[in-house]
């Protein structure tokens, strides 16, 4: 949690973060992913200063649970001073102990955030779902926060101006824009809507532009003139070298397929899994992962 302190930015963690939403997909299924159409609705977790700490904390837990279809899951919501936003411990369950920082007892609309990425480590140990690594696995629950449809909290939470910043979670402000970017272009959803944090809709902007570039890099149709006269000259040379394999700064890769044609390979703009078709010229491949239709000139 930067609390006050410098908040990184940009994209430092994206090839982890495109990981994990492959990660998804294979755990879960493309069908599994689709009963996550629906964001959890900013009434459902809002936060009154108001309302009682505890009883307040276990509403917005519970419908936390809900929406990640753990019926059976029950958390024991507690404040205490700690250096990170909160924590839980990941026993057998039903019952999860989940701990807040004591900052939460006076900024109680960003407890929905904190609570959200630490039931999604419930969800993810049910799952058996783990990247190695303290880092890998916490962007990996960011990730799956945002693109499941509570991640918008998260960004949310994000405040920053020359004085003071606040930030939940370990991926930048940018990414959980582009997460949530994928999110909003698979579902045709607008999260911005429910921000209240100014710095949020900048960020967003920022995730969906990148988001944007993933689904216009060649074979794609949709590649730029400049994209696509790289991958013509990329093209040629494989085939007079019998394949290239993958070039430092493209997504694509020329690999020979025996007797047959040049192949290239490329990682669908949804779930980042890597697709390989023919090289023939224009080709309709459909990823076999989260069922996207792709137009590509091979």
């Amino acid at each position: 949690m930067a609390n006050g302190g410098p908040v990184q930015h940009g994209f430092p963690h994206l090839e982890t973060v495109r990981a994990s939403i492959t990660a998804l997909y294979r755990r879960l299924s493309y069908d599994t992913v689709q009963t996550f159409a629906a964001s959890v609705a900013p009434v459902d977790v809002a936060f009154s200063d108001t309302d009682d700490l505890y009883m307040g904390a276990q509403r917005v837990a519970r419908e936390l649970v809900r929406h990640y279809h753990l019926p059976d899951a029950r958390l024991i919501v507690s404040f205490r001073e700690m250096s990170h936003a909160a924590n839980v411990e990941l026993a057998a369950g039903p019952e999860y102990f989940v701990e807040l920082n004591d900052r939460f007892r006076t900024h109680r609309r960003d407890i929905g955030a904190a609570l959200a990425h630490e039931v999604m480590h419930v969800y993810l140990h049910r799952l058996g779902l783990s990247f190695p690594g303290t880092r890998d696995n916490e962007i990996l629950t960011d990730t799956a926060t945002t693109y499941l449809g509570a991640g918008w909290l998260l960004l949310d939470a994000y405040r920053e101006d020359a004085a003071s910043s606040q930030k939940l979670g370990y991926l930048t402000p940018e990414e959980f824009g582009y997460v949530l970017a994928k999110r909003a272009l698979l579902f045709a959803e607008d999260p911005s809507v429910w921000f209240t944090s100014p710095q949020a809709y900048a960020a967003y902007g920022k995730g969906m532009a990148e988001a944007r570039r993933d689904e216009e890099q060649p074979p794609l149709t949709a590649a730029g003139w400049a994209g696509r006269r790289r991958y013509a000259r990329d093209r040629r040379h494989a085939q007079d070298h019998h394949g290239a394999g993958a070039r430092p700064g493209v997504p694509y890769a020329f690999t020979p397929d025996g007797r047959g044609p040049l192949r290239v390979s490329f990682p669908c703009p949804t779930c980042q899994q890597r697709i390989r078709v023919p090289v023939r010229g224009r080709v309709r491949a459909r990823c076999g992962l989260c069922r996207t239709v792709l137009e590509c000139d091979t």
